[in-house]
């Protein structure tokens, strides 16, 4: 029986690679996001190759409980038990903390960190009963190390590379397992939007002198969801290109 995985922000990115690597695994998938438009789009688009009773769409607001339950239903409906939740909407915010609006920390808090307690709080029961399932948050290497002028991103993402600790202990007596992938800069759409100038500027300053790119990001994802990677749990996992490992220390000669 094939298994079932919902991945949020799943229409763009890194949240596209994966919904495609899934489907090419054989897994279900419901596909969850805002976009409505694009989101039809590329229901379209995967339909035409898969089988359209293998892959939904649901527009979703991750940070509204009513609008999650609405997707628990409907993934319910289609596909019965879920097997693996990706949370990986997520949104950013830029300024020093005093230069963040109000209303733009909440937001960033309640799309990057409420989303996953709605999440949870739908998904999860089904999981603890059935004794098995697993999540996949999508973290940030600024969850790990600060940035400049990023505080409201930092705090978000800080929040889930602990969260994730708790979660995998509270949940790993049902024999679910939580993990964070951590990414850095990474060649999205959005990303390769900047000059080239800035891609090269963060290009040199990988160890590889490059950037991952979506697809390096959906394949551990895919490992992490997947009985691959059992029994990791709890685990905070980079793949970054090495932006995470450096102290800053100057070269010493």
């Amino acid at each position: 029986m094939a298994k079932t995985v919902v991945i949020t922000g799943g229409v763009s990115g890194m949240g596209l690679s994966a919904s495609k690597l899934f489907l090419s695994k054989g897994w279900n998938v419901m596909i969850a996001d805002f976009n409505k438009e694009l989101g039809e789009k590329v229901y379209k688009e995967l339909s035409s190759k898969y089988s359209k009773k293998q892959i939904a769409f649901q527009q979703t607001d991750v940070s509204n409980a009513a609008s999650v339950t609405d997707l628990k239903t409907k993934t319910s409906q289609l596909f019965g038990k879920v097997d693996s939740v990706i949370n990986n909407a997520g949104i950013f915010t830029k300024g020093a903390l005093h230069e963040v609006a109000e209303d733009a920390w909440d937001r960033i808090m309640a799309i990057d960190v409420k989303s996953v307690y709605l999440m949870t709080k739908a998904f999860v029961p089904d999981m603890i009963e059935q004794k098995a399932g697993t999540i996949v948050n999508t973290a940030s290497i600024s969850g790990l190390t600060g940035d400049y002028n990023m505080a409201a991103y930092n705090a978000a993402k800080g929040a889930l590379v602990n969260l994730v600790r708790a979660m995998a202990l509270d949940y790993g007596k049902y024999g679910i397992r939580v993990n964070n992938i951590n990414p850095g800069p990474t060649m999205t759409p959005m990303f390769k939007a900047n000059p080239q100038s800035v891609i090269d500027t963060f290009k040199k300053a990988s160890p590889l002198g490059k950037l991952a790119e979506p697809d390096d990001i959906a394949r551990v994802m895919y490992f992490l969801a997947s009985d691959e990677s059992n029994p990791i749990t709890g685990e905070n996992i980079p793949v970054s290109a090495g932006f995470e490992i450096y102290s800053g220390q100057p070269v010493q000669k």
